[in-house]
């Protein structure tokens, strides 16, 4: 048996900005699979697709594909009040079967509130010297999970 795959990788090298959602939704137009492997809700990919704008930012974009599966990989941090609201959203805009054609990783570390606190906490004391963080608790959550615990 002989079977040809392609993968197409999409890697951004910047820290956000960089149309890589767009790009995704392009090409999940033949893609079976998409992964997303890392970052968190402070992410934000707008695509449009037949005159509708979708927006995402736990869920990869080629979902607007309805033939195309996603997945979330365990790199990914995943607050999971905006991950609900993301597909009700969606779905409202036409997006069919996204809970259907979805798999989490079970090794995706959660955001929790006290994550988003110890975010904003953190910027507050860094006072001029802040970082300028989204404050949706993506930095102590992978320091959670850096740390195993």
């Amino acid at each position: 048996m002989s079977t040809n795959s392609v993968v197409s990788l999409v890697l951004g090298s910047q820290w956000g900005d960089e149309g890589k959602g767009k790009i995704v939704d392009v090409l999940a137009c033949d893609a079976d699979l998409v992964c997303r492997c890392q970052g968190g809700s402070n992410a934000g990919h707008t695509v449009l697709v037949d005159g509708v704008e979708y927006k995402f930012h736990l869920i990869p974009s080629g979902i607007t594909n309805p033939s195309v599966k996603v997945i979330i990989g365990n790199g990914v941090v995943l607050h999971i009040p905006t991950f609900m609201q993301e597909i009700e959203n969606n779905e409202k805009k036409g997006i069919k079967n996204m809970k259907g054609r979805m798999r989490i990783s079970n090794r995706t570390h959660i955001v929790f509130d006290h994550h988003q606190q110890v975010d904003g906490l953190m910027e507050q004391l860094r006072n001029k010297n802040s970082l300028g963080t989204t404050k949706r608790g993506i930095g102590p959550t992978y320091a959670t999970k850096a740390l195993r615990n």
